[in-house]
């Protein structure tokens, strides 16, 4: 019993022994590996983590060796315009008081009396301006300082500045504002005049409080008007980014010099922007500068369209210039001889478009400036002077409205006139549906005054001027409220 008993312990030893050292050999297996794992990690790998640029002290080649000049150059020309421009760049920020709408409430006229004043709300708002002088004269749109209570600026170096408004024109929304400041880094102005499509086009600006963000793009096209943004529109397009923010930005060629203010974006549109010429500008912010307010020349006429149908009637090549159809009595157009139904096909040589362009010309032409207008009279071409008043004299011409109740039988353009009470024309009291009139534009209550350039007085002289024309264009004139306008339409 005694020898089993020791056999038994010590071959439980022997097993005892065998686990410690398989449990050693493991142990040491496994030390091993993660000593290996370690030392791996430690030393260098032929295989580097990621590649850098042999530009940058690494061992890499960059993937396009040769980058072609024109390329490089054109890059750099960008970079530089950044440096040279962005610091005469600012950052507009004002705060206004807007007034909250009730719009059913306030209709009713206890209203103030129960509930007080009608409430406002502060509105916070962004926008980018330009210093065009060293003592901080600064040019923007005048949306972005209008009706502000508090205006702050912003200048690349990040100094703050308060802002006055000098003065705004909501015709042209330019502005001009001003900081205490000195030895300030102006812009340098360009010509607008000069732009071609395709040229390059870059902005800087603040767009979503984005400080001085560069955007390039061409010039896409000149002379764009009939916008619908502003009274006098001249505006340069392009297709370099503006956003909100961007309002009252320089657009600058790359010389860096500004060419224009950036002013307006169609939001259904990408790459459509628009900039307001900064020839077109110097004189408007130059006036807000001397005198705080702009003043604009002034000739005295109501003018229209000159469309394909009328360019027909009058005998004029193309449909071009602007038609003048009433003229103030006593104005500077009235004295120098100008009469209704001539068309104003250039002033001081420049050829006049359309009405929108005879406009801006006499805006730019300056007050008791005299000027050389040419019109088309009876098919011959006349040169005529006159001297530009101020269009803060001008007289607003007033006429009582006309109406007639309908009725009676539609003539040849589809009309029913009779005489007016002050014997100065026929009313139009119905006009046909489908009739030639109608689809001209003509409406009832309209006052036709003449036909094909003859004076209409009476039912008798319209009756007449319709029967000797049958088969031929008829060119007509009429009086509408305070406007005068002529149609050209065909007697079938």
């Amino acid at each position: 019993m005694i020898s089993l008993w020791v056999f038994a312990i010590t071959n439980s030893r022997k097993l005892d022994t065998m686990k410690i050292m398989h449990r050693t050999s493991l142990t040491t297996l496994l030390c091993c590996l993660m000593l290996t794992v370690l030392g791996g990690c430690s030393g260098k790998s032929d295989s580097p983590l990621y590649l850098e640029s042999n530009r940058k002290g690494g061992e890499a080649e960059a993937p396009v060796k040769e980058v072609p000049s024109d390329i490089l150059s054109t890059q750099k020309a960008f970079s530089n315009v950044s440096k040279k421009v962005t610091p005469s760049v600012v950052n507009i920020s004002t705060v206004s008081r807007k007034k909250i709408v009730q719009p059913f409430f306030e209709m009713n006229p206890f209203f103030e009396d129960f509930f007080g004043a009608p409430q406002t709300r502060r509105d916070k708002s962004l926008g980018s301006g330009f210093l065009i002088s060293t003592d901080g004269y600064i040019v923007t749109n005048d949306h972005v300082v209008r009706d502000a209570e508090s205006i702050q600026v912003k200048l690349s170096n990040d100094k703050v500045y308060d802002a006055k408004v000098v003065g705004g024109d909501q015709k042209t929304d330019i502005a001009v504002i001003k900081i205490s400041a000195a030895d300030l880094p102006a812009a340098v102005l360009g010509d607008s005049d000069k732009l071609d499509v395709g040229q390059w086009a870059i902005a800087i600006g603040n767009p979503f409080g984005l400080d001085r963000t560069m955007t390039v793009g061409v010039i896409s096209a000149t002379g764009r008007s009939n916008m619908g943004i502003e009274t006098y529109e001249n505006f340069i397009q392009t297709d370099a980014s503006i956003n909100p923010g961007n309002s009252g930005g320089p657009l600058l060629n790359v010389y860096g010099e500004v060419i224009g203010i950036n002013t307006a974006i169609v939001a259904a549109g990408q790459g459509i922007g628009f900039a307001i010429p900064i020839n077109m500008a110097k004189p408007i912010f130059s006036q807000l500068i001397q005198k705080g307010s702009v003043s604009r020349g002034y000739m005295g006429v109501t003018i229209q369209p000159v469309t394909e149908e009328l360019a027909q009637s009058f005998g004029l090549k193309q449909a071009r210039g602007a038609l003048i159809n009433d003229i103030i009595k006593g104005s500077p157009a009235d004295k120098a001889g100008i009469r209704q139904g001539d068309v104003i096909t250039a002033l001081n040589g420049t050829e006049v478009k359309d009405p929108s362009h005879l406009q801006r010309l006499v805006a730019e032409a300056g007050i008791g400036k005299a000027v050389k207008v040419v019109v088309f009279r009876d098919g011959k071409t006349m040169d005529l002077n006159l001297t530009l008043a101020s269009a803060d004299t001008a007289p607003k011409a007033q006429r009582d409205p006309r109406s007639r109740e309908p009725g009676g039988e539609a003539d040849l353009l589809g009309l029913v006139v009779e005489d007016s009470e002050q014997g100065d024309g026929v009313v139009v009291v119905d006009t046909a549906r489908g009739g030639a009139a109608a689809e001209a534009g003509i409406r009832r209550g309209d006052l036709i005054v003449s036909i094909n350039r003859k004076r209409i007085s009476t039912s008798a002289d319209y009756a007449r001027a319709i029967r000797s024309s049958s088969g031929g264009n008829l060119t007509i004139l009429v009086r509408r409220g305070d406007a005068s306008i002529y149609f050209a339409l065909r007697v079938k």
